[in-house]
């Protein structure tokens, strides 16, 4: 990754589990239930790529259905109640920005399935951020489905598949 001080670990799936639940970063809280999430709104290639990978999603993810309770988008996708929810063409996290409040040049990442994720402690739950790659793609899992990195199982193929790599 040439403009991301995101540090590579590469883990097996139980101690990226442990590392999740462990970690204390901070981050915004989780728009209450019932309120519909915000659709990103990328242009030009960042949004070629992600309608590509909005038709590579899976119709479910950690056993849970999709569900059409968000608005209709090619930019974002939920499964579930509460949702674990995946917008795609979201700006850089404010951890890997220069110069921002919240900016981390030691931010640890996780690798699932071949994608690098930022892992982001919310209120109730985690943001995970994809790094390294050209379009950022945020997946944010309620802590209602500890562990909350089951999901990224399950979403990491179509992000590899449709989002490529920086290098």
């Amino acid at each position: 990754m040439s403009d991301s001080p995101l540090r590579r670990f590469r883990l097996p799936v139980a101690a990226l589990l442990t590392a999740v639940g462990m970690s204390a970063l901070s981050g915004c809280s989780f728009s209450d239930e019932g309120d519909a999430r915000p659709v990103p709104t990328p242009s030009g290639e960042a949004a070629e790529v992600c309608r590509k990978l909005h038709h590579r999603l899976p119709g479910t993810v950690d056993g849970l259905d999709r569900s059409t309770a968000g608005p209709d988008s090619d930019f974002a996708a939920d499964w579930g109640d509460p949702a674990v929810q995946l917008r795609c063409g979201v700006p850089r996290p404010e951890l890997l920005t220069h110069g921002s409040e919240h900016y981390n040049p030691t931010a640890k990442g996780v690798e699932v399935n071949g994608v690098l994720w930022l892992p982001e402690k919310q209120d109730d739950g985690y943001r995970f951020t994809t790094t390294g790659r050209l379009v950022y793609v945020e997946v944010t899992v309620p802590g209602k489905y500890a562990p909350e990195t089951s999901p990224l199982l399950d979403l990491a193929k179509a992000v590899k598949k449709s989002v490529p790599s920086e290098l």
